[in-house]
């Protein structure tokens, strides 16, 4: 058998090709919890907080060789070529992270309870 044909054997497989869609759905599905996080969850904390701008939040740690600090945004901070810490990037990670990962966990928990109420198929 050639490489080739066993390659097509190996890809038609339904299990590859469920595995295929469900990266495609993951991956679509991140880019939503991101826009929620980022569009919809954020602005309101940063308002409750204070009127901070999570996308801006940073830390300067070495000011940059072309525009001395303080920077206004954090783009202004990496055109000059400053050194940062961008703690509100990295919260903003972790509250989609967090959000990711529930659902992951409340799919899993639902597909093991359908999987335990079914009866086992007779082979």
């Amino acid at each position: 058998m050639s490489i080739m044909s066993e390659f097509k054997e190996f890809a038609m497989k339904g299990n590859v090709l469920d595995l295929a869609v469900g990266l495609i759905i993951g991956a679509e599905f991140g880019k939503i919890v991101n826009s929620l996080v980022n569009d919809v969850i954020m602005p309101p904390i940063g308002l409750i907080i204070g009127g901070i701008d999570f996308k801006n939040l940073f830390i300067t740690l070495k000011e940059g060789a072309t525009v001395p600090a303080p920077y206004a945004t954090l783009v202004d901070a990496q055109k000059a070529g400053a050194v940062t810490i961008n703690v509100g990037l990295f919260v903003t990670s972790v509250i989609s992270f967090m959000i990711i990962a529930f659902a992951v966990f409340l799919l899993v928990k639902s597909f093991n309870k359908i999987r335990q109420t079914q009866p086992p198929v007779a082979k």
